[in-house]
C-alpha cells in the first residue's frame, strides 16, 4: 500500500508518515521503484501513534508503545506505569493552566480598561523586570 493509502485509512498526513518513519517509529519496506510501501502491520502502528499523540503522548512514548505492541513478552505493568505518569502529567499541566488563568482573570478584573496609561495587566506583565527575572 502507498503512503497516500496509508494516509487516508489512518487519517495522518504523509507528511506525519514520513516523519514516524524519519524517528523510527515505523518502518517502510521500499518497492523497485524506490517507493515507500505499507503492511497492515504499520497501518496499526500509524493507528497506535495516532491515538497516543492525540492523547499527549510524545514521539518517544510512542515509539516505545509501538515496539511494546509488537513484544509478545509486553506486560501490561509498564504500559499501565506510562499512562499513570501521562496522567500525573496531565495533572501538573491542567494546575499550571489553572495558575495562569487564575492570574489573568486577577489581572483583568482590576484593569479599568479605559483610556488611562494605568494597567494591572502590564503592571504584571513588567513585574520582575527591574531584577531581569522571568518566569
Amino acid at each position: 500500500m502507498n503512503i497516500g493509502e496509508v494516509a487516508k485509512r489512518t487519517g495522518l498526513t504523509s507528511k506525519s508518515i514520513r516523519l514516524y518513519e524519519e524517528k523510527g517509529l515505523i518502518h517502510s519496506l521500499r518497492s523497485e521503484n524506490g517507493y515507500r510501501t505499507y503492511s497492515d502491520v504499520q497501518i496499526q502502528q500509524l493507528v497506535l501513534i495516532a491515538r497516543a499523540k492525540n492523547l499527549g503522548f510524545s514521539l518517544d512514548d510512542c515509539k516505545e508503545l509501538v515496539e511494546l505492541s509488537q513484544n509478545n513478552q509486553m506486560q501490561s505493568a509498564v504500559v499501565k506505569a506510562k499512562t499513570v505518569a501521562k496522567i500525573a502529567d496531565i495533572e501538573q499541566k491542567i494546575a499550571d493552566l489553572t495558575a495562569i488563568k487564575n492570574t489573568l482573570k486577577t489581572w483583568a478584573s482590576h484593569c479599568p480598561g479605559n483610556e488611562s496609561n494605568d494597567c494591572p495587566i502590564m503592571d504584571g506583565l513588567k513585574e520582575g523586570w527591574s531584577q531581569g527575572a522571568i518566569d
